[in-house]
């Protein structure tokens, strides 16, 4: 499975910007999927993840009311409102084997390669 990462840009605080994660084949919908984000100088940290069916989603305290997980087919979106200089970063999708919704990043097998979101005013 390869994974693609687009929808990413410059926006100032209080923007929104709207990620879209691409499957190159039809997943199953066992598999779950996830957003991570890294910052230069920074850990990898989770952002928000959901299984295939989309019934299951959770998110990073720090996104919580503002970013929204969904799907649609063989492509994830993450939604991003209310954007602060903070959420700047390199956006990672990636995909799981199992179908469980974890921000555990040993879990998730393939990645996409990133799509970069800056935040600044």
């Amino acid at each position: 499975v390869q994974l693609q990462a687009s929808g990413g840009g410059f926006v100032q605080p209080g923007d929104s910007l709207r990620l879209s994660c691409t499957a190159s084949r039809r997943t199953s919908t066992n598999n779950a999927v996830a957003w991570f984000r890294q910052s230069p100088g920074k850990e990898r940290e989770f952002v928000a993840a959901t299984d295939w069916r989309g019934s299951t989603t959770i998110y990073a305290d720090s996104v919580k009311g503002r970013f929204t997980i969904s799907r649609d087919r063989s492509t994830v979106y993450l939604q991003m409102n209310s954007l602060k200089p903070e959420d700047t970063a390199l956006y990672r999708c990636a995909a799981a084997l199992g179908s469980i919704a974890t921000e555990s990043m040993d879990r998730y097998r393939y990645w996409g390669q990133g799509t970069q979101v800056t935040v600044s005013s």
